[in-house]
């Protein structure tokens, strides 16, 4: 385990905005942020978006381990590129900061032929903090996703949902999953270093 506290990020789905709460709990723990695996938009890279977003000066951004030129599924994507994604590649930045980890789509998202974003996680001994949006379908999602975190014996640090309120739905998800609620991060009118700021008022970490 890491000497720091360290929690990878992970969402429900793919665009529900974990960058986002990434960039949040980074300028408000102050931490470090790790992209391991970017997948397309190499110029517009969540990595540099979240330096985009942060204002504080305690901030580094550790660069990706594999760095993928199409926006696909990483392990299509690697192979587009004529490369193999390797887990023991994929190792945790050396810092003396807090550091946040942020994952690429779900859980279930392959790396390679046989290697998933659940089993990068296992295999970095981190807690998760799950990012969860109120749509249609997200109970569902959102309980599969707990559940496979479960199985895998991964620890929850807690779960924080982006975007639209729904009350029906977190309360059952929250009573239902037993776990922890970090916070509601409101939809922004536009998302700037001001906004990422002030969300972090609605995070309890």
């Amino acid at each position: 385990m890491p000497d720091k506290e360290h929690f990878f990020v992970t969402g429900i789905g793919t665009g529900i905005g974990k960058t986002i709460v990434s960039a949040v709990l980074v300028e408000k723990l102050k931490s470090d942020y790790w992209k391991p695996v970017q997948s397309g938009d190499l110029d517009n890279s969540d990595s540099l978006l979240v330096e985009s977003l942060i204002s504080n000066g305690h901030t580094k951004i550790h660069p990706e381990s594999y760095r993928l030129s199409e926006p696909f599924s990483p392990h299509k994507s690697a192979a587009i590129d004529g490369i193999s994604i390797k887990p023991e590649n994929i190792i945790l930045p050396d810092t003396n900061n807090k550091l946040i980890i942020e994952g690429a789509g779900g859980l279930m998202v392959p790396l390679n032929d046989k290697f998933l974003m659940i089993d990068l996680i296992k295999k970095l001994h981190l807690p998760v903090i799950l990012v969860s949006q109120n749509y249609l379908g997200s109970i569902n999602h959102t309980l599969l996703s707990v559940y496979a975190l479960k199985q895998y014996g991964i620890p929850i640090k807690g779960i924080i949902f982006n975007g639209i309120e729904d009350v029906y739905a977190e309360e059952f998800i929250l009573d239902y999953a037993g776990i922890e609620l970090l916070g509601h991060i409101p939809q922004f009118n536009k998302a700037d270093k001001k906004a990422i700021i002030d969300a972090g008022n609605y995070v309890d970490l």
